[in-house]
């Protein structure tokens, strides 16, 4: 019998037959024309490498997948590395070192200390003292020859704080590098208890602290802020950490807060800067007790990002002479410095000055570093308030 020819069109029904799985064999066989049954046979015989390699294709697709989703599931982050050594501090201080995130409604970012002193004079009483030397991070110690080895001076600002100076404002930091590029905002200082225990601080620097909202009324700012977190290291691993929030703060657990890689995170709260393990609502009214929500309310949240290490001074403590050693041409004057870093509480006759309930509009700017307790025993400061450190994460 002679060949029969197939049209394009029954080529392709049978090709689309075939890859259904609908022609087989059996079909084939079924009394049909030998010049069809020829056909479908050499059609199949073209077809079926194809499938092998299909198969092949699919197999290795899922395959791929799997593999990617294991490395997804049961990967862990990278370390976050430190980006810099620093000579004569030890590199778990850098590797360990918070990151911070500021809020996203802040307006009053980390500030250049430099420039805090720049932009003030000293003043005791409300009064400025005559004839000061020309202050600088590297001799602003040499006012503790006034008032009180330095302790009734005020950084006073030359300008009036209520017409908000672009100083006060601070530098946000790049989004990229996460670097404060034109401000020195922070100072690691490390106090080692021997016996392998090390407590280091990590010291953040804001020109200008911005209270807490009462019933409408702005309550509580002032002039400079400095806020900090303090890892406690035994044998270089770290232990617990420390988020210092007002007149008390909160520690936990290094295991237990939140980590990019090794570095734990610590949310800043919108204006007054207080340290916070968590994101949300935290009332302060009552040290310790830490509600979500109250009449004293700080609102943190994952805004920008600020790593305090690439704009930072360093330091060792030493707890026997109470003296700083600046690591990395650190100036030492602006550490030893035992004034306040900001405008002394403004009278009720100063038309700035308003109060609410007893409260203030206006208070004095806060000590520096050395008055936070560097050479504490436990995690918490020794100030009568009992210190827990918690296993498990909360307002």
């Amino acid at each position: 019998m002679g060949k029969l020819e197939m049209g394009p069109m029954e080529e392709q029904k049978l090709m689309d037959e075939l890859e259904k799985g609908v022609v087989g064999r059996g079909r084939m066989e079924e009394g049909k024309d030998d010049g069809v049954q020829e056909q479908e046979e050499v059609l199949v015989d073209k077809l079926r490498p194809w499938k092998r390699v299909y198969y092949k294709i699919m197999f290795y697709t899922l395959l791929l997948g799997l593999v990617w989703y294991n490395r997804l599931i049961y990967a862990r982050p990278a370390p976050a590395p430190a980006a810099i050594q620093v000579e004569g501090l030890p590199q778990f201080v850098l590797d360990y070192a918070p990151l911070v995130y500021l809020d996203t409604g802040e307006a009053y970012f980390p500030s250049d200390i430099a420039a805090q002193i720049d932009n003030t004079h000293p003043a005791i009483n409300l009064t400025s003292i005559p004839n000061p030397p020309a202050l600088t991070v590297d001799n602003l110690d040499t006012l503790n020859t006034f008032g009180q080895n330095g302790m009734n001076v005020f950084l006073t600002s030359n300008l009036d704080i209520s017409k908000t100076p672009s100083w006060l404002l601070g530098e946000v930091p790049d989004s990229t590098t996460h670097k404060t590029a034109k401000a020195i905002s922070c100072a690691i200082i490390t106090t080692d208890h021997g016996n392998g225990s090390l407590d280091a601080f990590y010291m953040y620097f804001y020109a200008y602290n911005q209270g807490n909202t009462v019933f409408g009324k702005e309550l509580g700012d002032h002039i400079g802020d400095w806020e900090h977190n303090m890892i406690r290291f035994k044998d270089e691993k770290p232990q617990a950490i420390w988020y210092s929030q007002h007149g008390n703060g909160e520690a936990f657990t290094y295991k237990t807060v939140e980590k990019n890689g090794l570095r734990p995170i610590s949310y800043s709260a919108k204006g007054s800067h207080a340290n916070y393990a968590i994101v949300g609502k935290h009332d302060h009214t009552i040290p310790d007790l830490n509600l979500p929500d109250g009449l004293l309310v700080d609102r943190t949240s994952k805004g920008m990002l600020w790593d305090p290490t690439l704009n930072s001074y360093f330091y060792s403590y030493n707890p026997s002479t109470a003296g700083f050693t600046g690591l990395n041409g650190s100036p030492t004057g602006v550490m030893g410095f035992k004034g306040k870093w900001g405008d002394e509480q403004y009278p009720d006759s100063d038309k700035r000055q308003s109060t609410f309930f007893g409260f203030k509009k206006y208070v004095g700017g806060p000590t520096g570093p050395w008055d936070k307790q560097l050479d504490r025993k436990q995690v918490c400061p020794e100030n009568g308030i009992l210190c827990i450190v918690r296993d498990a994460l909360g307002p």
